[in-house]
């Protein structure tokens, strides 16, 4: 937690360094791998837990509505992208976890609703999550791409995804925050292609 240590302008001058040394290609090639997802109509999965759940959740409904004009809304011949954020479907969640372990909740989930061809969004900033994990190995033996978003060194998730957004820092709450801020540009770039298409 760099922010003990720091007062607000090192903290924020720390946090606009590291974004710096984000390698711009990744943000691109999940941009690409979800707009792939849209133009083929397959579904996009996106999972995480704590602040990363919060990030899931946030991306999902940015790239669900946000990719969109607003003129678009009522269009119902409006091709529109594909996405289910894991972390929201709390009753379903709690009964996985109850009853058979936390590390089934998003494995289980897509068992009943992925297909080959879709795409899993995988985020963890220790790359280190059982039940991130357990989606990920899954979603690799059935077909799915799977694009892991990481911070620390990047852990188990760094290695098991086939592609991924890699934030070098040992601080979850900068790790995270890149991470949003990198997922809001992806969302720009998506609306731009989108509401084109």
């Amino acid at each position: 937690m760099l922010g003990i240590t720091l007062n607000p302008r090192q903290f924020l001058d720390r946090v606009a360094a590291e974004l710096a040394r984000i390698d711009p290609a990744q943000l691109q090639e999940l941009a690409d791998v979800i707009y792939e997802r849209y133009v083929s109509g397959r579904m996009v999965f996106v999972c995480g837990n704590g602040g990363s759940g919060s990030n899931a959740s946030h991306f999902c409904e940015d790239l669900g509505k946000c990719t969109l004009r607003r003129e678009d809304y009522d269009n119902d011949k409006k091709k529109r992208l594909r996405i289910l954020s894991l972390t929201d479907n709390t009753p379903y969640i709690l009964a996985w976890a109850n009853d058979e372990g936390f590390d089934r909740v998003f494995v289980e989930q897509l068992k009943n609703l992925a297909q080959p061809g879709d795409l899993l969004v995988a985020i963890s900033g220790s790359g280190n999550s059982p039940n991130v994990l357990k989606a990920v190995e899954w979603a690799n033996r059935n077909g799915l791409t799977t694009f892991g978003c990481t911070g620390f060194s990047g852990g188990k998730l760094k290695a098991l995804a086939h592609r991924n957004l890699h934030v070098p820092l040992d601080d979850m709450g900068i790790v995270e925050s890149i991470h949003l801020t990198a997922f809001h540009w992806i969302v720009d770039d998506l609306h731009r292609r989108i509401s084109l298409h």
